[in-house]
């Protein structure tokens, strides 16, 4: 296994060009396509979310692969390679698993502990699956980071103190507009964030919730899942005339909401507050300038995660729950402190780092198999021949006894190497410094090309 990452998120970049690289998924398709037809990987993922765009791949060669790779997301974000450099990351073999792993419990986001991630996780996943371009080591590696991912949520309480990026807006909008009970709220697009805005809006209480999208048929399918009304995408200048907290991501390359689109009516009175989960940006900068409007963009969703929610007030002193990040929280019980909160994130850190021991483990046996299985193979075959050998010398042997010959050789030779298998798995997976898989081949003779050849399975291309 030679798992590679390069990836720019917002630990390593300023967001203006995360907003450059970031890449639709038309682009982060043809990006995946063009990424495993090169000639240094045989498999890859591309991952892209509001903070970050990372691409996943099963490298040949490391050099080659990070160079190629790289290449390759400059092209397809239109962002020069010499400016991009600086702000890549790289990970390679136990620190990708470990850097895998940690993303999917929410550790290497914005807000630390989001779930969001999860789900974002699973939609690429599932993207490289249909084209076929995840093999028998990306495809494994990513569902197994799905489980991590729900054993943190399920075996830790870090639900109780992560805080996702919805979650801080909603924060955010209270501080601004007071009860959310009494707001007209409007979710401007129908992806997968914006499904979690409606929900986490739904479980506020709004006052009355709206989407609308450029399709209306998928604004319809998530406001009935959420009792919301839904409306094209003609509406959506009408709909933010009237809203007080409006979410939206929706993908698009340019703004969608703008000055123009909101008019110059004064806001003060009845102020509006707009949280902007796109990546790039849905809402134009310069709206934060009107009167009475408010912009949460991800700079903004940032501090606030960063102050983990001090200056935002409690959600459980309303009794209404903000947001999937505290889907598990009790009414009336006191928010983490900073003592706690750093005790649940020790705890899944230990969490992760049992994972990726116990799964580049499980790899390294498993690597050692093909070998296994060849010589096995040529075992049987060196036994083949000398009990054809011996046929030919005795033709008139009973029958039976010719069986109980042909049973004991296949017994001796299992015997033989039942115990030289299973200490090579167990060495392979204890030992990571050693190639114990090396040293079989040059012991037995074994030709490397023939252990590819029962090492190399189809490609994954259909859903699990």
């Amino acid at each position: 296994m030679s798992v590679l990452v390069v990836g720019v998120s917002h630990h390593s970049a300023p967001l203006e060009l995360l907003e450059r690289v970031s890449l639709d998924q038309a682009r982060a398709r043809a990006l995946a396509a063009g990424v495993v037809g090169l000639d240094d990987v045989s498999e890859t993922l591309v991952l892209t979310t509001c903070n970050r765009t990372e691409v996943y791949a099963e490298a040949l060669s490391f050099h080659g692969a990070v160079a190629q790779v790289g290449a390759a997301l400059a092209a397809q974000s239109g962002v020069d390679l010499v400016e991009l450099t600086p702000h890549l990351y790289v990970h390679y073999e136990e620190r990708a698993v470990d850097h895998l792993f940690s993303l999917a419990c929410g550790l290497e986001s914005m807000a630390l502990g989001e779930s969001e991630i999860l789900g974002q996780l699973r939609e690429s996943l599932r993207a490289g699956q249909r084209e076929a371009q995840l093999g028998s080591v990306l495809n494994p590696l990513f569902q197994q980071a799905l489980r991590v991912g729900k054993r943190a949520h399920s075996e830790t309480d870090l639900d109780r103190v992560a805080r996702s990026l919805v979650t801080m807006g909603l924060h955010g909008a209270r501080d601004v507009l007071g009860d959310l009970g009494r707001a007209r709220a409007l979710v401007v697009g129908a992806g997968a964030m914006s499904g979690l805005a409606a929900a986490s809006l739904s479980r506020a209480g709004v006052g009355a919730l709206t989407v609308v999208n450029r399709t209306l048929e998928r604004a319809q399918r998530l406001a009935l899942a959420h009792g919301a009304r839904a409306l094209g995408w003609s509406e959506l200048e009408s709909q933010l005339a009237g809203a007080d907290l409006v979410l939206t991501c929706t993908g698009a390359t340019g703004h969608v909401i703008t000055q123009q689109l909101l008019g110059a009516t004064d806001r003060s009175a009845r102020p509006l507050v707009l949280v902007d989960l796109g990546m790039p940006r849905d809402v134009d900068p310069e709206v934060g300038e009107l009167p009475g409007v408010t912009v949460l963009g991800l700079r903004e969703l940032t501090e606030l995660a960063a102050r983990g929610g001090d200056e935002t007030g409690d959600e459980t002193a309303t009794g209404v729950d903000l947001g999937a990040g505290a889907q598990h929280s009790v009414p009336g019980t006191p928010d983490p402190t900073p003592q706690e909160v750093q005790t649940v994130l020790g705890t899944v850190r230990e969490l992760v780092t049992g994972e990726v021991a116990a799964y580049l483990a499980t790899r390294r046996s498993a690597q050692v198999g093909p070998t296994l299985a060849v010589l096995r193979s040529r075992a049987a075959a060196v036994a083949d021949v000398e009990l054809d050998r011996l046929d030919q010398r005795l033709p008139d042997l009973p029958e039976q006894d010719r069986a109980e010959v042909h049973q004991s050789v296949r017994r001796i030779l299992d015997k033989l190497l039942h115990t030289p298998t299973v200490r090579a798995k167990a060495l392979a997976a204890r030992d990571s410094e050693s190639n114990y898989v090396a040293l079989l081949r040059e012991l037995f003779d074994l030709d490397p090309r023939e252990t590819a050849a029962v090492d190399a399975p189809p490609r994954v291309g259909g859903l699990p």
